[in-house]
């Protein structure tokens, strides 16, 4: 346990089981809300979905995933863009159409339920089998990868184009906002090295004011929004089209989070594996809760992993007062709305840093795996998904007049081209290793 006053100038790995004193839990838990915030409002924005209502049920599903996990696995829940082209398939952008999508969201964790039951009682081997180390890898370097234009685009603009000086001043704030989270993780003392994302949001937003980058719109709707009120709660409607449109996506949220939980064990040297079944279930529960409500399905966030790895703690206390603080949110509207106004060149300058960090966690898998990038078949297999998600990024794939994103496509070509080439070993070989 770490005491009130326990040293903390050298950096040390806190475990799941650490407790950490209130003072320095508030505003640790507040840093991996910031980290996890614009995606998860992000994503139920472009799929036409009440960011508050997401906002409150990221804070629950949180709470469920921890409570299943035993608070073993260290993990945030957040929205998830796997399900952004399937249910604006289904909704084609119109809102009425939303508890439609909500039926399709839940019968995607039923299927997911399924699968940690299996898990729960066969044990993880047959994830193992399906996703071996050069997989998971792939999958949790495809999720930093195809992140890196939004980080881009964020700290420059969507255009990737300086022309003016108001381009000039953005990618500036974003670069300094970059620089201030990159020296108080490597040089800071104390407990100040534990907030290098919050520091850098907080140095960031002020440089962004002094700028004139704030939105007046944002900062009007502020002052106007009321400081209690429920979220706005959906019931799905039954619809069988929408369930076989979105359902099969729990794939996805299977390979994310079997990834994952491979990256938190590699940073912790710790065999997580056996608590996979229960992080399914946790995530399985707590996406079915959320369609239950009208809010967006849930997946663990690599964007907290990424502060996990940078700060090195691993505290599962974190969680617990990051999904207070999302709950507060989600009853709290004009907080909510103030932290909506982080101007998108401070985001961009941290997640600079947060993505770049998931894509080496997949690396890293790979590394202490002793992964063979000499066999032809682990390269096709990482090489190809890598550069079919990156190249699609979050734009993704339309297919038939549905869209399927960028870390969708790689995920599933990973899992197939390694099935496939399992299935057909080199001559004098049994299984692809």
């Amino acid at each position: 346990m770490i005491a009130g006053n326990a040293s903390m100038s050298e950096p040390r790995v806190l475990y799941p089981e650490d407790r950490i004193p209130f003072g320095r839990l508030l505003p640790m838990g507040l840093q991996h809300v910031v980290a996890m915030f614009g995606a998860t409002v992000l994503a139920p924005v472009i799929m036409g979905f009440d960011p508050q209502t997401a906002i409150f049920f990221s804070g629950i599903g949180t709470l469920i995933f921890l409570a299943c996990t035993r608070m073993r696995v260290p993990s945030y829940l957040g929205s998830s863009f796997s399900f952004i082209g399937p249910v604006l398939a289904v909704t084609g952008g119109d809102p009425a159409r939303i508890p439609d999508a909500l039926c399709g969201i839940a019968a995607a964790a039923v299927l997911y339920g399924i699968a940690a039951g299996v898990t729960l009682r066969r044990g993880p081997g047959w994830i193992d089998a399906l996703m071996p180390p050069v997989v998971t890898g792939t999958v949790v370097a495809i999720i930093g990868l195809n992140l890196a234009g939004s980080a881009v685009a964020n700290s420059i603009n969507a255009d990737f184009a300086i022309r003016t000086p108001h381009d000039l001043l953005v990618a500036a704030v974003a670069l300094a906002t970059f620089l201030i989270a990159a020296l108080v993780s490597i040089y800071a003392r104390g407990f100040l090295r534990l907030l290098p994302v919050l520091i850098g949001v907080a140095v960031g937003y002020a440089l962004a004011a002094a700028a004139g980058l704030l939105d007046p719109g944002a900062l009007t709707a502020v002052n106007h929004a009321p400081w209690i009120g429920l979220p706005p709660f959906q019931t799905p409607r039954w619809s069988p089209p929408a369930m076989l449109a979105i359902a099969p996506v729990f794939v996805v949220l299977v390979a994310e989070n079997k990834g994952h939980i491979a990256a938190i064990s590699a940073y912790l040297e710790r065999d997580l594996d056996r608590w996979l079944g229960r992080a399914y279930l946790g995530d399985a529960i707590a996406t079915f809760v959320s369609a239950m409500g009208g809010g967006t399905p849930q997946t663990t966030y690599a964007e907290n992993m990424g502060v996990m790895a940078i700060t090195r703690v691993f505290s599962s206390w974190n969680f617990i007062m990051a999904a207070s603080i999302a709950i507060l949110l989600g009853l709290c509207p004009r907080f909510g709305l103030l932290i909506r106004t982080i101007p998108a060149p401070v985001m961009g300058g941290v997640t600079l840093i947060l993505y770049g960090l998931i894509a080496l966690m997949g690396v890293k898998i790979w590394m202490d795996a002793h992964v063979d990038f000499s066999d032809p078949r682990n390269l096709v297999i990482a090489g190809a998904s890598l550069i079919v998600s990156t190249g699609l990024g979050v734009k993704g794939v339309t297919v038939g007049g549905t869209n399927i994103g960028g870390i969708a496509v790689g995920t599933v070509l990973a899992l197939v081209v390694h099935l496939l080439l399992r299935a057909a070993p080199r001559p004098g070989e049994e299984t692809s290793g």
